[in-house]
């Protein structure tokens, strides 16, 4: 699949409506490092996990294989930001003492990936991958939003999210294990910002490209009504997946 074009349309929407990652999480990655000079944030989209590293570590690169994504990423003095495949970068040997792949696991050639992150890290570097799934906010909202979004669009999501969805527990894990603690992303948002971030999944905008918007503005007419006031904030929370491991030393 081209995950170029993908997350390509929309990106300015992408960029403004998905939640960013809670302060710990970064804390937790930094803790791991017995150096924090540099880490290189892999498929960073437009930079939510990258400016979270930026707080942590002197340098970080952040590489995504969208022209357009990157060209709406948050700008930090500290990071820089190119236009490469995450399975072939031009990075030295031993660059790196983290590599973060945030919400975009799923999506790599891993017989070619992971032998370029060994490449790329230090000899007792990290990586980590963090994600989330569904959010949650209460048992009508979160029942109404399976019905009307998720299971209309099945169809339309690229086989790659159910290694996402499981979990990633079925996918192989080449580095030694970091256990990491239970972590969730928590947002107050408006009706509006919720369906701006329903709006950016790829399932729902690969059915509104085959099949028009319709579906989603009558989904939207049942999660409003449930949701009431419109401007009424709820709280949204997407518990956290994170993968951490070291480099196999030996």
């Amino acid at each position: 699949m081209d995950t170029s074009r993908l997350f390509s349309d929309n990106s300015s929407l992408y960029a403004g409506a998905r939640p960013l990652y809670p302060a710990e999480m970064f804390s937790f990655l930094a803790g791991s490092e017995s150096a924090k000079s540099s880490a290189w944030d892999c498929a960073t989209g437009n930079g939510q996990a990258a400016i979270g590293l930026a707080r942590h570590f002197d340098k970080v690169c952040a590489t995504d294989v969208s022209a357009e994504q990157i060209a709406n990423a948050f700008s930090n003095p500290n990071v820089s930001y190119s236009v490469q495949s995450g399975e072939r970068t031009n990075f030295a040997s031993s660059s790196f003492d983290l590599v973060l792949v945030a919400q975009a696991l799923h999506w790599f050639n891993y017989d070619e990936f992971w032998p370029e992150v060994s490449r790329v890290l230090t000899p007792d570097g990290v990586f980590a991958s963090c994600a989330y799934v569904w959010p949650c906010i209460d048992q009508d909202l979160d029942a109404l939003l399976q019905t009307a979004i998720v299971q209309p669009t099945l169809d339309f999501w690229a086989p790659n999210n159910q290694l996402l969805w499981d979990g990633y527990q079925t996918m192989d894990f080449p580095f030694e294990p970091i256990e990491a603690p239970e972590m969730q992303i928590q947002n107050d948002w408006s009706l509006k910002q919720y369906l701006d971030y329903l709006k950016t999944w790829s399932g729902v905008r690969q059915c509104a490209r085959a099949n028009g918007w319709s579906f989603f503005e009558e989904a939207a007419k049942g999660l409003s009504a449930a949701w009431g006031e419109p401007d009424q904030r709820k709280k949204i929370v997407h518990p956290l997946l994170v993968h951490a491991g070291r480099q196999w030393q030996g």
